[in-house]
């Protein structure tokens, strides 16, 4: 099987979550792939929390470059796709072809890993119904009214599903994360529902 993960993003996509998909896959010896709308240098963000704030707030955040525009994927060539958190959740749910990539992922047996805002993907792709799944808590509506079940861990599998919070959330995500992509012997861990 491919050593290769896709990540979805793009503008607006969280920097931490990007930055770190990438160079933890990396370390791991696989080669991560950033797919965008079009291949370019994306302008990422940073989502943190300041007193007085109701909710996070959102500074200018590193820059990545993106490997792939979304036309060129071709699932065949990866094992997961991991969407991202951020705002480019947001518009990238609107793109047909984000939704085919990760609706194609989840139907070949592939692993779908969703992170922070990233699911608002999956919820429009149709991957929340009947799963278990978790997020960053003010988007837990979406995946209710999408007729999943939200759960407060930082991290859960769900059939051949892992989602997470938020960036601080990475540890007990990619635990689940690795474990998923060991390979043949890939085993169940204590985060996993469904």
């Amino acid at each position: 099987m491919s050593r290769s993960v896709l990540i979805i993003t793009g503008d607006g996509g969280e920097s931490y979550e990007a930055l770190y998909a990438v160079h933890r896959l990396r370390e791991a010896g696989m080669k991560p792939i950033v797919a965008a709308p079009e291949r370019k240098s994306l302008h990422l963000v940073q989502h943190d929390f300041e007193p007085g704030w109701d909710t996070y707030i959102e500074r200018a955040g590193y820059r990545l470059d993106s490997d792939i525009a979304f036309r060129e994927v071709r699932v065949d060539d990866y094992s997961a796709v991991l969407v991202l958190g951020g705002r480019a959740p947001e518009y990238l749910r609107n793109d047909a072809r984000v939704l085919e990539i990760v609706r194609t992922f989840h139907t070949s047996g592939k692993w779908v890993f969703a992170i922070c805002h990233g699911i608002q993907v999956l919820v429009t792709a149709g991957l929340a119904r009947g799963n278990v799944l978790t997020c960053y808590e003010h988007v837990r509506c979406d995946v209710e009214a999408a007729g999943g079940t939200w759960d407060p861990r930082q991290a859960v599998r769900s059939g051949r599903i892992v989602t997470a919070q938020t960036w601080q959330s990475h540890p007990e995500f990619y635990r689940e994360v690795f474990q998923c992509l060991a390979g043949p012997g890939e085993g169940r861990s204590g985060g996993e529902q469904g």
